[in-house]
């Protein structure tokens, strides 16, 4: 048994075992229970936090309200922004426990924590899932899944080598809306669906500050930050929220947004393994004299399925926000204000008891602590994450060489295209590295 699999874990994976073998749902015994229903201590599944930002504390958050979770530690490399998460936990558990880390290697080596919670910069989501994978926690890891094509692949190839449990991010699968939408067209309510319109955010949203030199601010590792990223001077608007807009780190709106709204299309379209076939579109980008924003700012691109249907991506300014499924019979359309269709009857349906139900999840972060405690998948598991983010990353590749692309699912080549291939990957700085 690998060290990492403590006893409590082991009683769990075996108790699964033993209940799928002859048929019983799995549950928590009584005696694992406090008083009044409480989880003990000694089985709740202890966490730790890698990425300490906005949409990591928030996230973090969201664990601290459920009683059978208990986060122990906390890591980032702005001191900062792991103190207030720091307090954050202590405030809620009221002592002074939680321990803070600045590299999260650190954090990975404890073998008193269960599973991650993971929010850092794109450029780093591949080597921090995979460390973790191979610690063996399970992860509740930020979309996009991956900075690049290549580093999706390895982290799904990691999840499914270590047995772990994985979420992705894309909470919108644990939406009603999102749901029922995809229950209409995956059970031929609209007919033969043709076309797929996904519409992302225009633009950017930059936070003004100087994109002068400066010295780095005491308290923050900014060569850590970097980690496999080129190594760069530091400035103000460099790190933090800024990072979305800069091609080193991230991909713009479309690799930001990809992980929600390409994440639906692909789950009512039934593509979660899939890809498109041909890709083609054009894109517009910045022309900021100081060229540190310099990802796509207006965009369309088309994709072709060889399952017989086309998904058009465009910025918001093009296309409505949101996922709009055309069929022979109707539309519908469905994004975080709500679902619309035609004939409107649609939304009275009643998905039968022998059609097709899409995997019911009203909580993200519950649906995680869940399939940890059962050993089973997540509503968001880590190959939907990796085929969604395809889509934006092939869709950046077609803009940027300005052609129409051929693409091979199976192999996650281009066909016969060098030039294209190129971009599948990235170097990583000295001496960070996938760990495969």
């Amino acid at each position: 048994m690998p060290d990492h699999l403590n006893r409590r874990k082991f009683i769990k994976r075996a108790g699964v075992a033993i209940a799928g073998a002859i048929g019983f749902p799995y549950f928590i015994p009584a005696s694992a229970l406090g008083k009044n229903g409480t989880v003990a201590p000694s089985n709740r599944i202890t966490m730790g936090l890698i990425g300490a930002g906005g949409q990591g504390t928030y996230d973090m958050k969201g664990f601290l309200g459920k009683p059978e979770a208990h986060v122990l530690a906390v890591c980032d490399v702005d001191t900062n922004h792991r103190n207030r998460a720091r307090d954050m936990v202590n405030e809620k558990y009221g002592n002074k426990d939680c321990a803070t880390y600045n590299d999260f290697r650190d954090l990975l080596a404890r073998k008193d924590i269960d599973a991650l919670i993971i929010a850092l910069p794109d450029q780093w989501h591949a080597i921090a899932a995979i460390l973790g994978a191979r610690a063996g926690k399970d992860i509740y890891a930020e979309k996009p899944l991956a900075y690049t094509i290549s580093e999706g692949r390895a982290i799904v190839n990691a999840v499914e080598k270590y047995g772990i449990v994985w979420q992705t991010g894309s909470q919108q699968r644990s939406e009603r809306n999102f749901r029922f939408a995809c229950e209409l067209v995956r059970n031929g309510r609209i007919g033969e669906v043709h076309t797929v319109k996904v519409g992302l955010p225009y633009g950017n949203s930059i936070q003004k500050r100087s994109t002068k030199p400066a010295p780095v601010p005491p308290g923050f590792d900014y060569d850590m930050w970097l980690g496999p990223a080129p190594k760069a001077p530091y400035s103000p608007a460099r790190c933090f929220w800024n990072f979305r807009w800069i091609s080193d780190y991230s991909g713009g709106q479309i690799t930001d947004w990809s992980g929600h709204h390409i994440d639906i299309a692909n789950w009512g379209m039934n593509t979660e393994h899939s890809a498109p076939v041909e890709i083609e579109g054009s894109g517009t980008w910045p022309k900021a004299k100081d060229g540190l924003f310099d990802t796509v700012e207006a965009y369309r691109f088309v994709c072709k399925y060889r399952e017989g249907f086309t998904m058009i991506v465009a910025d918001s300014r093009q296309q409505k926000m949101g996922v709009r499924f055309e069929g022979t019979e109707g539309w519908v359309h469905v994004n975080r204000s709500g679902i619309e269709a035609s004939p409107k009857s649609l939304l009275k349906t009643v998905i039968k008891p022998n059609e097709i139900h899409l995997y019911k999840s009203d909580d993200h972060k519950q649906n995680l602590l869940d399939c940890v405690k059962t050993r089973s998948q997540t509503v968001a598991p880590v190959y939907a994450g990796h085929h969604s983010i395809m889509v934006g990353h092939l869709g950046i590749a077609a803009m940027k060489l300005g052609r129409k692309l051929r693409w091979n699912p199976e192999t996650e080549k281009f066909v016969n295209d060098l030039e294209a291939d190129r971009l599948l990957s990235r170097p990583m700085r000295s001496p960070w590295h996938l760990y495969l």
